[in-house]
């Protein structure tokens, strides 16, 4: 692909129009939003389902798009609960319940649903007492979930259960029950990504219609046609959730570009697509399933277009290159997505991709042609081929993860590194271009210095995070010279855990009890060495200091907070729960002292207080 496609307009305004909404946009309801009816509490709504159903414990939860509520036009989405009754996809509704807003606890580094939800444009909740059907789905709907429906219920009956989920989601997306041990392991080797239905899948079916139709004589303009026409039959079996309408919307602009005999159709097509999906969905940007489909997609394109295997390498091998090259570059790529995602990174994930993202194409065309073959009563042709490599996959994904560091923790990368990162990437994925390369050479590289020292000014001083669950409470403290303490007990280890890798830290220097109140939690692993502080059991009590990593800590009488914000001292030791104590930490010219359980915090007459199920952040 050559580089003057760089140098279109479109490319510098799909950059301007992303910028623009990171730090411009933020989603919130529309004036005629089902949001703005939350104060009516119990309503009847009127809806059409938009999700395949997903089936939970007590209930069966499906995104509903609202056209009435009470009788009065409305707009937007709501996240449904029924029990009782089976939502079915585009089926138009009318629902009895109770609307609240989505649970939300925004806890650094932890997720939260209520803000995922808002990422789809989903304010409000609706736990249904009541549900019927108004409009039955017109027949190419009803006919798509059948197909669905009846390929599920044909690999349940084919396959043992943990071969019948990972057929489901290879070829849907659909996993239903995996156990935690499986399900782990497919983290752990990388492959979590083959059991949902992604862009790749629409890729494949594409190629595969285009391929079946080269190979019956058909002509190209035809093919095409064919393909897009399966591809999107597919989409909609799959769910047609966002990553599969993303890609299946690519492969429209990709054709386009191919039948005007366009040399860079593909990546004119990925542009448009995401210019498109942001101008009419901008919370996409904040998506991590956006994100990954675009960047994935883009370097899969870059790689492949600019390293060639040679002509004279055997066919097999050069299929194997590029496997590999494309597999390296997805892998590079999602690097810091995954990571600051997950807090982990597959280092056996390259090899074990290598090999698996193939066979999960090859298990695609088994298992879909094992179900064609049941309508013909030959399904037994294919049964037991799809049941060896179904296990022999299963297998597969055991193996890679099995190695003792097939996953390890990571932190999280701050915005100057991703920045950096992804500029050296983009260099060394046009690296063949030579001329391009050296001219483009000292301008990356002055971005990702430029972007590393703004990084690292960002972080001068410190910072305090205040944690609440319900008004049980840890705060971290990261103090100037990158010593980061963890103040109290009153969240689970792995929460504070994923809070201290968002922080880009594996562990804290120490963990300072309040004492007084026990808790169950024990946060001890996170301190290096173990090094967790006591009062009154270990003979520190109020007065005492020392040194840690270069910081001066000191134990005070625990201070607290009047209604009106003055803090006071609780002085005096009577050996019961109410005893406690607060610390203030020095380094330099700084100075924090945090209270009452972690939950204020104060500094140069800057003072803060927890609020319920949030994060508050404070500046030193």
């Amino acid at each position: 692909m050559h580089p003057d496609i760089y140098k279109r307009p479109l490319l510098f305004c799909l950059a301007v129009l992303i910028v623009g909404l990171v730090y411009f946009y933020r989603p919130a309801p529309t004036q005629r939003d089902v949001f703005h009816a939350l104060a009516q509490k119990d309503v009847t709504l009127t809806g059409r389902v938009e999700s395949f159903a997903v089936s939970k414990t007590k209930s069966k939860n499906a995104i509903v798009k609202v056209h009435t509520v009470n009788g009065r036009p409305a707009d937007g989405y709501v996240y449904a609960r029924f029990a009782g009754f089976d939502p079915q996809w585009k089926d138009t509704l009318q629902i009895q319940g109770r609307l609240q807003q989505p649970y939300g606890m925004d806890l650094l580094g932890n997720f939260n649903w209520r803000a995922y939800l808002a990422q789809k444009h989903i304010f409000t909740e609706i736990k249904t007492s009541r549900a019927q059907v108004l409009h039955p789905a017109a027949w190419p709907y009803r006919l798509i979930r059948f197909i669905r429906a009846d390929i599920l219920r044909t690999f349940q009956e084919a396959f043992p259960p943990e071969l019948a989920s990972i057929a489901g989601g290879i070829l849907l997306g659909e996993r239903g029950e995996i156990s935690p041990r499986l399900y782990a392991a497919f983290q752990d080797s990388g492959a979590i990504h083959l059991l949902v239905a992604s862009g790749g899948n629409v890729g494949f079916v594409t190629l595969l219609t285009v391929g079946v139709c080269a190979w019956l004589g058909i002509r190209r303009k035809q093919a095409v046609a064919a393909a897009l026409w399966v591809a999107g039959i597919y989409t909609l079996a799959a769910g047609a959730d966002a990553p599969l309408v993303r890609a299946y919307f690519m492969a429209v602009c990709a054709c386009v570009g191919y039948l005007l005999g366009r040399n860079s159709g593909v990546f004119q097509g990925l542009l448009v697509s995401c210019f498109v999906i942001l101008l009419v969905e901008p919370a996409s940007v904040f998506e991590t399933g956006f994100q990954m489909s675009f960047l994935a997609t883009g370097a899969i394109i870059l790689c492949l277009s600019n390293y060639t295997p040679p002509a004279k390498w055997p066919g097999w091998v050069r299929f194997f290159a590029q496997i590999f090259l494309a597999t390296l570059a997805t892998q590079l790529v999602l690097l810091p997505v995954f990571t600051n995602v997950f807090y982990k990174v597959s280092l056996t994930g390259l090899a074990a991709n290598m090999i698996l993202v193939p066979w999960a194409s090859v298990l695609m065309g088994l298992t879909f042609g094992y179900y064609a073959l049941t309508w013909v009563h030959a399904g037994w042709l294919l049964q037991l081929p799809a049941l060896w490599c179904l296990g022999g996959f299963r297998t597969a994904v055991e193996f890679f993860a099995s190695f003792r560091f097939s996953s390890l923790p990571a932190t999280a990368w701050g915005t100057g590194s991703i920045v950096a990162f992804y500029v050296g990437l983009f260099w060394l994925l046009n690296a063949p271009r030579k001329e391009w390369a050296r001219k483009a050479w000292l301008p990356c590289a002055a971005v990702a210095a430029v972007a590393l020292a703004w990084q690292g000014l960002a972080r001068r001083g410190g910072e305090v995070y205040l944690l609440d669950q319900w008004y049980r409470n840890v705060a971290l403290v990261r103090m100037p010279g990158g010593s980061v303490f963890v103040l109290g007990n009153g969240l689970e280890p792995e929460k504070v855990e994923a809070a201290l890798y968002k922080m880009g830290v594996r562990q804290a220097q120490a963990v300072l009890d309040f004492g007084g109140r026990k808790s169950k939690n024990d946060l001890s692993a996170l301190a290096a060495n173990s090094q967790t502080v006591r009062p009154f059991e270990q003979g520190l009590w109020p007065g005492a200091q020392w040194q840690t990593g270069g910081v001066t800590v000191q134990m005070t009488w625990g201070e607290h907070l009047s209604k009106a914000g003055r803090r006071w001292t609780n002085r005096g030791y009577s050996g019961t729960e109410k005893d406690d104590v607060s610390y203030c930490l020095a380094e330099k010219d700084v100075h924090v002292c945090v209270g009452a359980g972690a939950r204020f915090a104060y500094t140069r007459g800057k003072q803060v207080q927890a609020k319920r199920n949030q994060t508050v952040r404070l500046k030193i």
